[in-house]
């Protein structure tokens, strides 16, 4: 079974307040489960992590282990790819005040475009960091797979 179906029948669960969908003798209602029935979320599975992390878990084949590593490796380029976009919004910000004035604050627009350019270097850094750890992390037969994904592109970066 695929892993995204866990999260999304977790969802439904959860959209109706812990209440099951049952059809039965062609009878179809919602039924409510007693708090003991219901699953907490210290209690879930170890896929209830966001997309990318389940999905790779799931076609490599990751261990407990390799799964932490993994979730912590990509945490961390999660928060450097928004600290890009939030840097490419402030330096736009500054391009539109540089052009907003009655004459054109060339200095200004240089100095938001070259902040641009600092946040694509960063992040550039860190995917070739988060690269080597999961290369570091992988075994050659993950590591061909992973290899697969990226070429077939069922996985970007």
């Amino acid at each position: 079974m695929h892993p995204s179906f866990y999260y999304r029948w977790k969802r439904a669960r959860e959209d109706h307040g812990g209440e099951e969908w049952v059809s039965a003798c062609g009878r179809a209602s919602w039924r409510r489960h007693t708090h003991s029935q219901r699953r907490s979320a210290y209690h879930a599975s170890a896929f209830g992590v966001r997309r990318p992390l389940r999905y790779m878990a799931h076609k490599l084949d990751l261990d407990d282990e390799q799964i932490d590593t993994l979730a912590a490796i990509l945490n961390v380029l999660k928060t450097e790819r928004a600290q890009a976009r939030l840097d490419e919004q402030r330096s736009v910000a500054g391009v539109a005040a540089a052009i907003e004035g009655e004459h054109f604050d060339q200095a200004a627009a240089a100095e938001a475009l070259t902040a641009r350019v600092t946040a694509a270097e960063r992040l550039k850094e860190e995917v070739l960091n988060t690269l080597r750890k999961t290369h570091d992390m992988l075994d050659p037969e993950q590591r061909k797979r992973l290899a697969y994904l990226l070429r077939s592109g069922q996985l970007t970066i």
